[in-house]
């Protein structure tokens, strides 16, 4: 099992600031006024800025409609749904890996782990298969709009080479992880399923929030700073088009160049990401594994 936390946990971690539209702060020119609704690239990075400051309230708050928020929230109480988390690689194993670092016996139990596993080890190897494997899988299976499927290849690629070279298994770096990324996980008390529903998505995204922060920090330790490698992202209006707008954004993540456009669609007088709405609604409309059509 520790082997597997750790990686499960370093995949999300990079994840919640890479699936998801860069990660770089607004500019003060840039951010439309209170009495404004904000423009496709305003809104782009608006989102973008919560996830720099690791809000992910704040990021689930303005990246749906109002009404599809509290639907979201009432999902989340029914344990329907954990979104956004649920966009996340390995979401499904989040709660374990958040059990298995509140654990109390936690740094003792995941380094016996690291150390019969991952200790002194070379994942390049591992980290190629892996690269390979995904890309595929993001190509050709699963449910990926085609922005999605232009856009996650790229940050696998970028992750893969990053991993390859990666001092993982540097047991110093890891014991260090290992108990700040415990420490974390007791704080936010969200070690089960039924701790995520009972939270709510407002408390428990907030409680979240506060593990990304963490994450990001163990992560720069490995020399992957998310923050600085997006500061420098450019974000351009693609095309619009009535209620329907593509936004390119470019940037470099440890030292690949990644380039895509994401799709906006405007509701109400403001704009959202379409992939975050589609993700959102089908999050809803999921029924529980008791309940019938």
């Amino acid at each position: 099992m520790g082997n597997r936390t750790i990686a499960a946990l370093f995949a999300l971690l990079a994840a919640a600031a890479l699936a998801l539209p860069g990660c770089s702060r607004p500019d003060t020119a840039d951010v439309a006024s209170p009495r404004e609704a904000p423009t496709p690239g305003e809104t782009v990075r608006q989102l973008t800025a919560h996830l720099r400051d690791s809000d992910l309230e704040a990021f689930a708050r303005d990246a749906v409609t109002p009404a599809l928020h509290a639907q979201l929230d009432t999902a989340w109480r029914e344990g329907r749904t954990r979104w956004p988390l649920d966009q996340l690689p390995f979401a499904a194993h989040l709660p374990r890996a958040m059990a298995a670092l509140s654990a109390p016996d936690a740094e003792k139990t995941l380094q016996q782990g690291f150390d019969r596993q991952l200790a002194n080890a070379s994942l390049a190897q591992a980290a190629e298969f892996l690269t390979v494997f995904t890309v595929q899988y993001i190509l050709q299976q699963g449910d990926f709009s085609v922005s999605e499927r232009e856009h996650y290849p790229q940050l696998v690629q970028a992750l893969g080479a990053w991993a390859g070279q990666a001092p993982i298994g540097d047991r110093k770096r890891a014991q260090a992880a290992i108990a700040t990324m415990a420490a974390a996980a007791r704080e936010a008390q969200l070690d089960s399923d039924d701790a995520f529903a009972e939270a709510g998505m407002s408390t428990g995204l907030q409680r979240m929030s506060r593990v990304l922060a963490t994450g990001k920090q163990v992560l720069a330790a490995y020399g992957f700073d998310l923050d600085a490698d997006l500061r420098d992202m450019q974000v351009q209006l693609q095309s619009q088009t009535g209620d329907l707008a593509r936004v390119r954004m470019q940037y470099a993540l440890a030292g690949t160049p990644i380039d895509t456009v994401v799709n906006l669609e405007r509701r109400d007088g403001r704009w959202y990401v379409s992939d975050f709405l589609r993700h959102a609604e089908a999050a809803v409309a999921h029924r529980g594994p008791d309940e019938r059509p």
